[in-house]
Parts: C-alpha cells; sequence; structure tokens
C-alpha cells in the first residue's frame, strides 16, 4: 500500500512499519540500499527521525549497517511479516519492564530526563519515549513540563496498599449506584465462566497470578459498567496501575476461593439489577481485603508482589 505523507511528526516506531511497508510495496530484495533521501521523501519527514527508525530496525537484524554508506535490507522480503510490528511493539514493552523493574528496586529517582534513560539502558530515544508512553498509559508515569517524566505512587509498600484499598473502598461501590450503571450480560457470562473454571482447580493447582488477572478484570468491568465518566476514568487507570505493579506471590487457596466467590454473589446482584445490594456486596468484599491484607504483606515477597487485592 502506498505511504501517505502526513504533515504530523510521527514516532520511530511507526517509522520503522513505514520502512518495512516501502519495502514490501517496491519489491526490494536482500542486500538492496535504503537510501535515507528515498525514505525520508515517502515517509514525508526528514531524515534524522528516518535514521532513527533505521537503527530501530538494525536492531532487530531487518536492516543492516555498511560502512560503504547507509542502510541495506538484510531479511529477504518474505520474512517480513506482521510479527515484525509486534517484535517492535515487544522492544518497547521490554524496556518499559526494565524501567518499571529498576523503579521498584529504587535504582530510579522520582523524576527522570529521556537523556538520562537513554544513557542508562542504550536505547535509541524514540524507544525509551514509547516506553514512557506505555508506562504513562499505566499510570506509571507522568510527563512534565518540559522533557522531564515523574514516577507516581506504586503500590510498592503496605502503607500504599492500604491507601489504595481506601480509595476503592470510597469509590468502587459508589460507582455501582451511579445513575447509567448498566452491565453487559455477555461480559458478566464470560467472567462467571473464568471464575467457575478457575475454581474447579484442585487445591495446590490454584494460580495466584492467574488470580490476580481475574480479580483486576473483575474491579475493571465494574469500572466499565458506570455511568459516570470521572469515576470510570480514574478507576480504570488505578487498575491498570495495580495490574503493572503486581507480581507473582503466593496467595492461600482457601483465601483466592473466598475472594472469588464473593466476586460471583456481585456478579449475581449486578444481574439482577439490585445495585445497592452489589454496592453493599462490594463494601464488604474491600473491607475483607483489609483485614487479609496485613496477613498477606509481610511474606518476605518482593515489593512490587504486594499490590493484589483478595
Amino acid at each position: 500500500m502506498p505511504i501517505s505523507r502526513s504533515n504530523t511528526r510521527q514516532n520511530h516506531l511507526k517509522l520503522a512499519r513505514q520502512i518495512i511497508e516501502f519495502i514490501l510495496e517496491h519489491d526490494l530484495s536482500k542486500g538492496d540500499h535504503l537510501p535515507e533521501s528515498v525514505l525520508s521523501e515517502a515517509c514525508g519527514v526528514s531524515r534524522t527521525p528516518i535514521r532513527s527508525a533505521l537503527k530501530l530496525l538494525e536492531q532487530k537484524e531487518i536492516v543492516q549497517k555498511r560502512e560503504e554508506g547507509g542502510f541495506f535490507l538484510n531479511l529477504p522480503p518474505d520474512a517480513l511479516s506482521a510479527d515484525i510490528s509486534s517484535d517492535l511493539d515487544d522492544m518497547e514493552g521490554s524496556l518499559a519492564a526494565r524501567i518499571l523493574s529498576d523503579r521498584a528496586e529504587r535504582r530510579l529517582s522520582d523524576v527522570q530526563s529521556v537523556s538520562a534513560l537513554v544513557r542508562r539502558y542504550g536505547a535509541p530515544r524514540s524507544s525509551v519515549l514509547n516506553s514512557l508512553k506505555i508506562l504513562s498509559s499505566d499510570g506509571i508515569v507522568v510527563q512534565l513540563p518540559g522533557r522531564a517524566w515523574a514516577f507516581q505512587p506504586m503500590l510498592d509498600t503496605p502503607n500504599a496498599i492500604e491507601e489504595s484499598l481506601a480509595f476503592r473502598l470510597t469509590l468502587e461501590p459508589q460507582a455501582i449506584l451511579t445513575p447509567g450503571f448498566q452491565v453487559d450480560s455477555q461480559k458478566i457470562g464470560l467472567m462467571r465462566q473464568q471464575m467457575e473454571e478457575f475454581l474447579q482447580r484442585p487445591d495446590g493447582k490454584l494460580s495466584s497470578s492467574a488470580f490476580l488477572r481475574l480479580d483486576c478484570a473483575f474491579h475493571s468491568f465494574i469500572a466499565e459498567s458506570s455511568g459516570n465518566r470521572f469515576a470510570r476514568g480514574v478507576l480504570l487507570a488505578h487498575q491498570r496501575l495495580r495490574l503493572s505493579t503486581q507480581k507473582d506471590h503466593t496467595i492461600a487457596d482457601f483465601r483466592l476461593r473466598q475472594s472469588l466467590n464473593e466476586h460471583l454473589g456481585i456478579l449475581d446482584s449486578l444481574e439482577r439489577m439490585q445495585l445497592q445490594l452489589a454496592a453493599d456486596q462490594m463494601v464488604l468484599h474491600l473491607r475483607r481485603s483489609q483485614i487479609r491484607k496485613p496477613q498477606t504483606v509481610n511474606r518476605g515477597i518482593l515489593p512490587l508482589a504486594r499490590g493484589g487485592s483478595l
């Protein structure tokens, strides 16, 4: 497909995909030269971002830089597939995970510049920016005026977890009672099926990490169903933060079962549109989580492993 000219500055990841499209469109062969001037004209940007996009492709061994001048296609066209785009996404995701891990271990201060992260990780500026955007979408960082980025509070201490539960106890039951609260019966059915299948597993075979994904999905569903856009946005962002900062850790099987049965009870009330009852059940569910939490947090687990609710 033709590559359209754009008047807006495009990020290097998108440019890398456009270069792949250019290669396929022009039926280039392995070893063919990829002139920066030609790619710049095709993509409608200057040579500088094109050069950065080519470096990104070089990291994936799609192109090769030669001393005699410029970049050359390093793969036959039939080796370029949709998986390449996925691989490029994985690069940013992997770097984002490294940044998050270093933050969790307090190897990164509260405020970081893009330049400092480029030097620390030896990654292209475009990859660092895309990684920060990934973390930003999960509520991990926010961009400050200028070029700095600030890490937000994370669920990595007992106090932070208690504050998270107190916040959710204040807002989640009220989200159920907002005018316009509406549930998707198909989603409820799928969620119930996943929970029941999980509960059918024998003791010793219950995965805490799988439970935590179900738990975040359940509470995100509550947020999505709210009729208040502000409550919905804040709660969804908080669930993304929980999911991003949680690691595998051990939770007793009977606690997993108890918590999922509470989830199922709330879903039953929601299906019958007994919203006040569902809100009361949510209050009880989160208060029980507050009681259980101290028994979960001091077990020698990693700091970020303490973000799960029960």
